[in-house]
């Protein structure tokens, strides 16, 4: 996940989605609520860097003030102001203080001390005349001007003091989070473990590696498993959902995760389902979840003991969407399945809203739920009964304006546009648009 976005100082949008009439449909807001029961992942403790994308498990405070020291701003020369006031005042100079170096020097009046940004100001300064009103002499220094007392210092505690709380538990540890915490000597924090991930690509139809349905125990995805360029038959599609996931699943920062492709075998799929269910936090598939013969996801996950928290949701594209949760009652594991659709366009879906929304609840995250923002719309769609999440491209217009622009080729199976979409735009079930209707999008890529 990138540390920040431009669209986070857009206002975000209030949304909400009515209750379903569907019949055995729920609501997208429905379903990225049930995400709220789940357990979240034990907490750990880990050096700063390697927290970097983690949730904070517990509130931060600073055990030290900020600046630890009072320091000049500036290069230039700690004075004491009083000998400022005459004109052009020339001021013996007592020696040096450069950043880093400890030293105990002490000024007097008619003194002056050169000093670097970030030196300690020594006893006696209560001033820094910056070089650029300075005039050097070979031991002594001309004040081209006034300086008052304070100007350029940096006082100890001026940012922060002792106990001041720095961040907060369940916020995102970005690197502007983690720069924080260090410049304060934290060394460890406590955070949510991140989710061991299994990701299940199924269907006859996709080409893949041959792998089998065996995890490695691996935590790291295996590059060489995605198919190569070359299709065993004319029946086979190249598989975008495996290079999807994974590449998204690295950019959100979660790296402990495997994928393997499974074929709609019920024998393979029912072991790779069992080991996936028994050794991982979360597991992902693609496929196999709606209404055909082959769809077996859900009948072998529930044979295994699975319990069905929602099947189906009033969104489109993706509504045969599967979230069950698991536990083995001799181990105690606890695991979670969420079954996406097959259609690249509907994984997208999946991964953007659902997926995140559930990796965040299970990590802990403050405001787990998307965030909303606004944008006008520029454009006409013709209504649908489900609530459509359609691709699009924002920009801003000359005016300041949010504008949000379809794009062609919503298909469910199609993913060209991709490459031009930045926003994912939420399109009301029953309604007509036209142009200038303002319409509630997230950002994507």
């Amino acid at each position: 996940m990138s540390d920040s976005h431009p669209l986070d100082t857009l206002v975000p949008a209030t949304v909400s989605s009515p209750a379903c009439n569907h019949e055995g449909l729920i609501s997208l807001d429905e379903a990225l609520a049930s995400y709220s029961t789940v357990v979240p992942l034990p907490v750990i403790s880990l050096p700063l860097i390697k927290a970097h994308q983690h949730i904070l498990a517990e509130d931060v405070l600073s055990p030290v003030e900020l600046p630890l020291f009072t320091q000049s701003a500036v290069d230039g020369y700690a004075i004491q102001s009083t000998d400022s006031q005459l004109a052009d005042a020339t001021l013996r100079l007592a020696g040096e203080i450069r950043a880093g170096i400890e030293q105990q020097l002490v000024l007097e009046p008619g003194q002056a001390i050169r000093i670097f940004t970030g030196g300690k100001i020594p006893a006696g300064a209560d001033a820094v005349a910056r070089q650029e009103i300075v005039r050097r002499g070979q031991d002594t220094v001309q004040l081209m001007q006034r300086v008052s007392a304070g100007t350029d210092i940096r006082y100890q505690g001026e940012e922060l003091a002792k106990g001041t709380k720095l961040a907060n538990q369940g916020q995102y540890l970005n690197s502007g989070v983690i720069a924080a915490l260090s410049m304060a000597g934290m060394q460890q924090v406590k955070v949510h473990r991140q989710s061991k991930i299994a990701v299940l690509i199924t269907g006859d139809e996709v080409k893949n590696s041959k792998t089998g349905s065996q995890f490695s125990g691996s935590p790291d995805i295996n590059e060489t498993a995605f198919p190569n360029g070359q299709l065993d038959h004319d029946a086979q599609v190249f598989d975008a959902n495996g290079p999807l996931i994974a590449s998204w699943l690295k950019q959100q920062g979660y790296h402990s995760f495997e994928l393997k492709y499974v074929s709609d075998d019920q024998s393979e799929l029912q072991q790779a389902l069992h080991q996936a269910l028994n050794h991982f936090d979360l597991v992902v598939t693609t496929g196999g979840v709606s209404v055909g013969d082959y769809d077996l996801i859900r009948p072998v996950s529930m044979q295994l003991g699975a319990h069905q928290i929602f099947w189906q949701v009033a969104q489109k594209p993706g509504k045969p969407l599967y979230f069950a949760s698991f536990q083995n009652l001799q181990s105690g594991h606890q695991s979670y399945l969420l079954g996406l659709p097959g259609n690249p366009a509907a994984v997208v879906i999946g991964l953007q809203l659902h997926l995140q929304t559930l990796l965040f609840y299970l990590q802990g995250k403050d405001k787990p739920q998307p965030q909303w923002h606004t944008g006008l719309f520029n454009g006409h769609l013709k209504p649908d009964s489900r609530e459509r999440l359609l691709r699009m491209q924002m920009n801003i217009d000359n005016l300041g304006q949010v504008v949000l622009s379809p794009l062609p080729k919503q298909q469910s199976h199609m993913l060209s546009n991709l490459a031009n979409a930045n926003v994912l735009v939420r399109i009301p079930a029953n309604q007509h648009f036209e142009k200038q209707t303002f319409l509630s999008f997230i950002a994507i890529n």
